[in-house]
């Protein structure tokens, strides 16, 4: 009986031991992003991360790094290339050093709505711009959202394309947008995000573009003065991970984490929509002056854009763009 104790104790400590311990062959993985915490991306990143360590049973944990604490995109996407970084959530803009056809995304007055983008990501041209990605040892797992981009600026309010002439704007790092805003008459020029904040208190710059979402959570508002509703490019974003990585996950596994992204891509693109309002109500708060734009002359204006890109994004590309375009 004391010998039939003794084995029963033996087995109740190993069985806590293990339950508590997590499993030795666990991946861990590191996410970065370069947006602050409070942003929707971050915020969907952790849902996701604790889902897949649920859904896997610790088996594989993604692990945060907001803020660009892993170095800014360009430098986390050559990380994942080589394998020396496991995930990130980017705007997919920054795919392009890796193939220039991702610069698709960043094309001026495509998508009328965010419905309209959805349909098209979560469809064929997603499928399409995946492939690409496989093929530059990335894993595209899911089209997360950037939302519509407008003009900051600390001259006046941007109300048509003349109102940009000569103004010192800082744009993504991209020829693309340097040509479109060049095509404004603006005075473009690239720099990192994380640099951009300093740089418009310093009055490197005049103006800057970007979503609501990153005007409001990098605290634009405070050496920014004027908020134009320009919406000249909706951006998405991509959740990615390394392909050696992902390579050394289970199929199983893979398929929670797939799941998990699709369902944090829906919950972060329904964050971007129901804070967009509360976003103009809050800078407004702030003392920021805010005004609606007449988007027909931007549009206009920029057509040159979409002629001198088409031999770069090539007709397969260009083709599903103009095909989810033309739907409503």
């Amino acid at each position: 009986m004391r010998l039939l104790k003794s084995r029963l104790s033996t087995l109740l400590a190993a069985t806590a031991f293990a339950v508590a311990t997590p499993p030795a062959h666990a991946l861990d993985i590191k996410l970065g992003h370069v947006l602050a915490a409070s942003h929707s991306w971050h915020k969907a990143a952790e849902g996701f991360a604790a889902e897949v360590k649920d859904k896997t049973a610790g088996r594989v944990n993604f692990i945060l790094f907001p803020s660009g604490q892993l170095g800014n995109e360009k430098t986390m996407v050559e990380g994942m290339q080589i394998g020396s970084q496991g995930a990130a959530v980017i705007g997919s803009g920054s795919l392009q050093p890796v193939d220039a056809r991702f610069g698709v995304v960043e094309l001026p007055y495509t998508w009328n709505n965010a419905a309209q983008a959805y349909r098209a990501y979560d469809g064929d041209l997603g499928k399409a711009l995946e492939k690409i990605a496989d093929g530059k040892n990335l894993v595209l797992l899911s089209w997360w959202e950037n939302g519509f981009r407008h003009i900051t600026n600390n001259r006046g309010p941007i109300k048509t394309p003349a109102d940009l002439k000569g103004l010192k704007t800082r744009v993504t790092p991209d020829k693309m947008r340097l040509d479109t805003f060049t095509l404004l008459g603006a005075a473009p020029a690239p720099l990192a995000f994380g640099e951009l904040y300093s740089a418009l208190q310093q009055k490197v710059f005049d103006a800057q573009e970007n979503p609501l979402s990153i005007i409001y959570t990098s605290s634009f508002f405070e050496v920014q003065k004027y908020l134009s509703l320009t919406g000249h490019v909706w951006s998405p974003a991509s959740l990615v991970v390394s392909k050696s990585v992902w390579n050394r996950i289970s199929p199983d596994d893979r398929k929670a984490i797939k799941a998990a992204a699709d369902h944090w891509r829906d919950e972060q693109r329904r964050m971007i929509t129901e804070s967009d309002k509360q976003y103009l109500t809050q800078l407004k708060d702030k003392g920021m002056s805010i005004n609606e734009v007449d988007k027909a002359p931007f549009a206009t204006a920029i057509a040159p854009v979409w002629k001198s890109y088409e031999a770069t994004f090539g007709p397969e590309l260009m083709g599903l763009v103009k095909k989810y375009r033309e739907t409503k």
